[in-house]
């Protein structure tokens, strides 16, 4: 592709300037033969006119001598650089001035008509062979008293009308020879601004398309190359992010299926081959059924997040009392909060409150925060539900007095798969998706989710909600 866009590029040139040689040979000729005809003839007829009009007409009222019309002719002749005749009305000579090569003496013009131009100002030809070459003739009437006298009759030699054109013709392929040069520039331009940076692209996008994305495109310019350029920089990150998140995000789920899996198996491999008596294995097989649980949700939490991913997550908004829905989830946490001597006090705006989202991804919003917050609280704790309103926003805080979260895991709590150190420590069940979820159903929502944590003083989430 690259050495056929580049010799299209050639050809291109090529045949740009064949064409412009083939219009102006083509064109330029004729079309300049035939407005010079027209301009020197329309010269030649309004100085005939001129001088049969005002001048000659006194030859015939006898004011003026054959002698003054010969010097008139001779002048006129010699500054239009053509043969003038003056003649009678059947052709008869009065007077002539001839140029150099000006066709031969003569006494009278055999078959004369005055008429024989037509509807045109001029004709061309030897003129009835009285000249040896063509010339352009106009004639124009001599009157006196409303009577035609006489004609007036300039031959000028086609030859000169042949010679400007040359001239022109020659300094017409001049230009365009300097244009074709310059286009030479133009196509110089095309190289290195559009060609050659494409061709850059071009090569990076097949590096992209055979999995190497560590290519970088090389091009800095600041218009649509730049910009694409820029993109699909841009682009080759982000697919390079997304591949590097893939790895992990299988090495994590691996691990997190792996380590139940291989305790499962090890309990079950331990009490057939007799190594645990049968009357341990009911501590045992609530192990197992424990590690089967965490399977069990980490299965449904990958299968939440994938929900957002393929971009399949359907909401289904309705109008419900915020307040009864977290009444209702944290008293789904009444034996954990029991056992671990743990209580939850809801502070709540008014009595009832009604928001409009969907009812059944919030209630998993709030239960995975409620978990979180159980989680991470010590014994006779007490975690804090409050709702507060402001303008068309209504604002849920989940607060605990737990371990806290330390500031650098601040940003990091809501990838896929994160737990921090402390959180390891304190509970290995979790799957470290839950504030992932949290925060794509927040998202989904269009509404947005914050955090403030002290370590050793405890965190608080708040997420907002549309009003009714």
């Amino acid at each position: 592709m690259r050495s056929t866009l580049n010799l299209k590029f050639v050809i291109l040139y090529i045949i740009f300037g064949f064409l412009s040689v083939f219009a102006v040979s083509a064109l330029s000729a004729p079309l300049l033969t035939k407005y010079l005809e027209k301009e020197t003839a329309g010269n030649l007829y309004q100085s005939a006119n001129f001088i049969s009009t005002d001048y000659l007409p006194k030859y015939f009222s006898e004011e003026i001598d054959i002698a003054d019309v010969y010097t008139q002719l001779k002048g006129m002749s010699s500054y239009l650089e053509a043969t003038i005749w003056f003649v009678e009305k059947d052709g008869t000579m009065i007077a002539s001035a001839r140029t150099a090569g000006g066709g031969s003496a003569l006494n009278s013009i055999s078959s004369f008509d005055p008429l024989e131009t037509g509807n045109k100002q001029y004709i061309i030809g030897t003129y009835h062979d009285y000249f040896k070459e063509d010339v352009i003739t106009v004639i124009t009437p001599v009157t006196r008293q409303f009577s035609t006298r006489g004609y007036l009759l300039i031959h000028k030699p086609y030859g000169h009308i042949v010679e400007i054109k040359e001239t022109f013709s020659h300094r017409i392929f001049i230009m365009l020879l300097v244009v074709y040069l310059l286009s030479f520039i133009i196509f110089i331009g095309i190289q290195f601004f559009i060609y050659r940076p494409l061709r850059k692209i071009t090569e990076a996008a097949t590096q992209y398309a055979s999995g190497n994305l560590d290519v970088v495109i090389p091009v800095n310019s600041q218009d649509e190359m730049g910009y694409l350029s820029a993109s699909l920089n841009y682009m080759s990150a982000q697919l390079k992010d997304m591949e590097e998140y893939q790895k992990i995000f299988v090495a994590n789920v691996s691990h997190d299926f792996r380590s139940p899996l291989t305790s499962i198996k090890g309990y079950v491999q331990a009490m057939t081959d007799g190594t645990i008596p049968p009357e341990l294995q009911d501590k045992y097989l609530n192990i197992i059924l424990s590690e089967t649980e965490r399977l069990t949700d980490l299965t449904q939490d990958l299968l939440t997040l994938n929900e957002f991913d393929t971009k399949h997550l359907l909401l289904n908004r309705t109008t419900f009392d915020i307040h009864e829905l977290i009444r209702n989830t944290a008293a789904s946490f009444e034996g954990t909060c029991t056992a671990k001597k743990i209580s939850i006090a809801l502070v709540f705006t008014s009595r009832t409150l009604t928001v409009y989202a969907d009812s059944r991804k919030i209630q998993q919003v709030l239960y995975n925060l409620l978990d979180n917050a159980i989680k991470f609280s010590d014994p006779d704790s007490v975690i804090t539900i409050e709702t507060t309103e402001r303008g068309d926003k209504v604002f849920v805080s989940v607060k605990d007095n737990g371990i806290g979260i330390p500031r650098k895991s601040l940003n990091k709590i809501w990838e896929r798969f994160y737990k921090t150190d402390l959180s390891r420590g304190k509970d290995k069940k979790g799957t470290g998706l839950g504030l992932s979820i949290v925060k794509e159903i927040i998202q989904a929502h269009d509404e947005n989710i914050n955090v403030i944590s002290t370590e050793g003083v405890g965190t608080e989430f708040v997420f907002s909600l549309s009003k009714k």
